[in-house]
């Protein structure tokens, strides 16, 4: 994602997301650690035909950046401990929702996470976004815990999601063969043409 996505992102975050949508603001702050030696998230945005149809995004902490200034590091800093990441955000159009784009944006997301380095990957979710649950409980996450109230001002509950070793996760362990255009998590499932982006 670069600053130019921030105004078509801005329009799918409220069409999505009416009561509890990020600001401009919040959008501008996650890209200000999104680039350069020190960077500590990761945007990502999807298009087809030169429209947006989805975004995502994720924080890391703890993670040192190597001597080169790429993502991840030996962890000398600070004693060897991995970092952890959050899943921010991921966000699909309607008319994509089914065709496998979730499933995409999610991996890049935990390949992020991966060279950050990250042994462990955590998310909220609201407690009512079963299609959202679904996707993640393919991915390896599994429940942890309640936010009560967390999603504003709805006072939504969420629930705390825990992936551990994403890498291992980047690509759902039920899925099929890759080659597969009826395998769900198949990149051109459903979202030929559809590139993603950072």
């Amino acid at each position: 994602m670069r600053w130019w996505d921030i105004e078509p992102v801005l329009q799918v975050e409220r069409e999505l997301f009416p009561e509890d949508a990020w600001s401009r603001g919040m959008f501008w702050s996650e890209l200000a650690h999104a680039r350069g030696p020190a960077a500590t998230r990761r945007y990502v945005v999807a298009e087809e035909g030169g429209r947006l149809v989805g975004y995502a995004g994720l924080t890391a902490a703890g993670a040192q950046p190597d001597g080169d200034g790429a993502p991840g590091g030996d962890g000398a800093s600070d004693g060897g401990a991995a970092g952890v990441a959050d899943v921010q955000t991921i966000a699909v159009t309607r008319d994509h929702w089914g065709t496998g784009l979730g499933s995409r944006l999610l991996t890049e997301l935990l390949r992020a996470a991966t060279a950050f380095e990250c042994a462990e990957v955590f998310l909220e979710c609201r407690i009512d976004n079963v299609r959202a649950q679904k996707l993640y409980e393919r991915f390896g996450f599994e429940t942890i815990g309640v936010r009560k109230g967390y999603y504003q001002p709805g006072n939504v509950d969420a629930l705390v999601m825990r992936l551990t070793d994403p890498a291992a996760s980047a690509n759902p362990p039920n899925s099929m063969n890759p080659q597969d255009p009826q395998d769900p998590t198949n990149p051109v499932n459903g979202v030929e043409g559809t590139e993603t982006h950072g």
